[in-house]
């Protein structure tokens, strides 16, 4: 089987979010199932210059933008065994940053583009192409309308993945015809309030829609998490699946991590060496006894960040515990934070900067990791959290909940701590339960035990989504 992945950012040529460690990490799981998976991206200016050497130049074409040819540059690299390559093209990907430009319906409209544009050129005939959340939402519907007619490309499935459906593609009707080259026959497969929606088109063209966890599957078919699109999901729902995130176990493995302070497998009194070093970088009293709670997050809404400040304050003038905070994001949630340490220097560390080695060190220190989001399609950092032994605080929302189960403390199973309603005190009721376990070895040993256990890997998702391709393939 022969798999293209096409997606706008992969750990660790260029990352955002979680879209990257996706893309970084699922192929392999893939290729280690038989799959010949290859992935396809936008060459940026700020791919580090140790992976562009190694690119070597592959093909040059032009790439039709709606009445214009440009130039569009093919480079290839093999990395973990995985051919990538990349559209070169300096105008759209010359600059610093992945999105946020006026011109990125232009610039994604191109991608789309010069991905199918260059498949014959490549000598790699897919049989599924697998498109990862708007960026790369077009192509089916590209496939489609300019494609299909080559016999080259008539075979070819797609399957589009939804990785957060609050961000869509949405731009100006022009779109459709100037940049995509498509009449108005297509316009009701991509229409949003008048507008041309990226998301919706791969949620219409495409063979199979996936997302990134079950319970997020449902909950985007209902009006709060569907963002105008929950309709469509619905009458698309027989062909919607969702399959929950893994994690490189390989990468991330606290025995073997060369970034945190001690390695360890399940010994919590190594794990606790790891918490007196962290509490001595950042300053805090040296207090290996005190439950550290820790959040490692984007600083926006859809974390939750508003039910935290409404209630720590009283966390940590009432309860003895230590908090660490690492993220960047809105202005005033920094500057929040900042202030909050400022009152509370000997119980709060906020570091308001992006550091994947600090993030490591956190979490094998913590020895709680908290997640109250308002919405979280799959999520990475409770998995990471779960590796490391710390235990998650988490909301029942999307992928927190098919992954956090609440400890029970009459069958000592269960390998963290929920909560339901997005409530500020719902959530330091259900941390300081948590808090009062860790008070307990003998419930502590459990959790943690259960947390240690789990495959956090990619091999189960990876062969569910073997299943999907064969069953889009079938339909050939």
């Amino acid at each position: 089987m022969k798999v293209l992945f096409a997606a706008a950012e992969a750990h660790p040529f260029v990352k955002t979010g979680g879209l990257a460690d996706v893309i970084g990490a699922l192929p392999k799981a893939l290729k280690g199932a038989g799959v010949d998976v290859r992935v396809i991206l936008p060459k940026y200016r700020g791919i580090p210059d140790k992976f562009v050497s190694q690119m070597e130049h592959v093909a040059a074409l032009t790439v039709p933008i709606g009445w214009r040819n440009q130039y569009c540059g093919i480079e290839r690299m093999v990395y973990d065994g995985i051919p990538v390559y990349f559209i070169d093209n300096e105008y759209y990907f010359g600059r610093d940053g992945i999105y946020g430009y006026m011109d990125d319906g232009e610039r994604f409209s191109f991608f789309n583009r010069a991905v199918l544009e260059c498949l014959e050129t490549l000598d790699f005939q897919p049989d599924v192409l697998h498109c990862h959340d708007w960026h790369a939402a077009v192509i089916p519907m590209l496939l489609q309308a300019h494609y299909r007619h080559n016999p080259f490309y008539s075979e070819i499935r797609t399957v589009f993945t939804i990785h957060n459906l609050l961000y869509q593609g949405v731009f100006p009707y022009s779109v459709l015809g100037e940049l995509l080259g498509l009449d108005d026959s297509y316009f009701l497969g991509v229409e949003y309030y008048g507008n041309v929606n990226f998301m919706k088109a791969g949620i219409v063209y495409s063979d199979h829609i996936t997302t990134v966890s079950p319970t997020y599957s449902e909950e985007i078919r209902t009006a709060y998490y569907g963002y105008g699109l929950e309709g469509l999901l619905s009458s698309r729902a027989d062909s919607l699946s969702g399959i929950v995130n893994g994690i490189d176990t390989k990468i991330y493995n606290p025995a073997s991590d060369p970034q945190i302070y001690t390695r360890y497998r399940t010994n919590l009194a190594k794990k606790a060496e790891n918490k007196i070093a962290l509490q001595q970088e950042l300053g805090l009293p040296v207090a290996p006894y005190i439950p550290l709670v820790a959040m490692v997050t984007r600083l926006v809404d859809s974390k939750g960040l508003d039910l935290l400040t409404r209630v720590l304050d009283e966390l940590l003038y009432y309860d003895d515990i230590q908090f660490v905070l690492l993220g960047t994001g809105d202005e005033v949630y920094e500057r929040w934070f900042r202030e909050a340490q400022w009152r509370y220097p000997n119980k709060l560390s906020s570091q308001i900067l992006f550091s994947d080695a600090l993030s490591r060190k956190i979490y094998a220190a913590s020895d709680l990791f908290l997640m109250p989001s308002k919405f979280e399609p799959c999520g990475i950092g409770q998995l990471l959290a779960l590796r490391y032994g710390s235990i998650p605080v988490v909301r029942e929302t999307g992928g927190l909940n098919d992954t956090v189960h609440a400890y029970n403390e009459e069958t000592g199973q269960g390998n963290g701590f929920t909560f339901k309603d997005y409530n500020a005190h719902d959530m330091m009721y259900t941390l300081r339960r948590a808090v009062s376990f860790y008070q307990k070895p003998e419930h502590w040993k459990k959790v943690t035990k259960n947390a240690f256990a789990g495959d956090y890997s990619w091999n189960v998702s990876a062969q569910q989504y073997m299943e999907i391709y064969n069953r889009v393939l079938e339909h050939v």
